[in-house]
């Protein structure tokens, strides 16, 4: 039988541009509430997304300022969303999945509380630099930016990375470098990063990510189909005498393309 469980971040487009067609903007939900996002970490906790460090970004980070005005009433279900060419926001259990992935079983050293540019002046940052592939939106980039002292973050779309820096000043996130460039390059001249996490999959890992990860740092990206519609999640730690490979479960994603435009 097929399954029918797999978490998919990508919405049919025909769907997505329906909702997007909505004309009016929802009032009075309260959506900066922290009483809203908290019953959405009590859904990916009840998903089975328990990392506290990733729970306490999610029940920080406004999704709703990272979705069109017309679709915010559904910015805290777990739900993809569009968010313009041809692209949409991954469901917050998606961001979950991946993010726990990248932090689950890692040793977490003790740092002294720094100001951090994401918020909190009590924050300590649990990464030190995480290297993104495909902000999109800039969503995942801005929970990113509560786990990590610096979040360098590329997008090939010129336009979405633009959204993207836009959506994230907004905010009040300083600690992300959006670049407008081919992810499959990485960032050599900032590397190595002892994170380094993808929203785009294929065949295999590009070999420029794994020269640009730090000796005990973790990689998490979607590899190859395993069956039609279903992708491994790939979780990669760096060692000093090579890399050691796992799965992490199903996901599905969107190709991951060469070049910029």
């Amino acid at each position: 039988m097929p399954r029918t469980d797999l978490q998919r971040p990508q919405r049919t487009v025909h769907v997505a541009a329906a909702d997007a067609a909505r004309q009016r903007a929802p009032v009075g939900l309260g959506l900066d509430s922290a009483a809203v996002r908290a019953r959405m970490v009590e859904r990916l906790r009840a998903a089975g997304i328990t990392e506290p460090h990733v729970l306490a970004a999610f029940a920080a980070v406004e999704r709703h300022r990272f979705v069109d005005s017309a679709l915010v009433n559904q910015a805290y279900e777990d739900t993809s969303l569009p968010i313009g060419f041809g692209q949409t926001i991954s469901k917050p259990s998606v961001v979950g999945q991946m993010l726990q992935a990248l932090l689950e079983g890692r040793p977490m050293p003790a740092r002294r509380p720094v100001r951090s540019d994401a918020g909190d002046s009590d924050t300590a940052p649990v990464l030190r630099q995480v290297l993104e592939i495909g902000t999109g939106c800039g969503y995942q980039a801005a929970v990113l930016a509560r786990l990590a002292e610096r979040v360098v973050s590329i997008e090939r779309v010129g336009a979405l990375a633009e959204k993207a820096r836009a959506n994230l000043a907004a905010c009040g996130v300083h600690n992300v470098q959006v670049r407008h460039a081919d992810g499959r390059l990485g960032a050599p001249d900032l590397g190595p990063f002892d994170a380094i996490v993808s929203a785009a999959g294929g065949d295999d890992l590009p070999e420029a990510w794994l020269a640009q990860l730090a000796v005990g740092g973790r990689l998490v990206a979607p590899g190859a189909e395993v069956r039609p519609g279903a992708q491994a999640l790939l979780v990669v730690d760096r060692h000093a005498a090579g890399c050691a490979r796992r799965s992490a479960g199903d996901v599905y994603f969107v190709p991951l393309k060469f070049g910029a435009e």
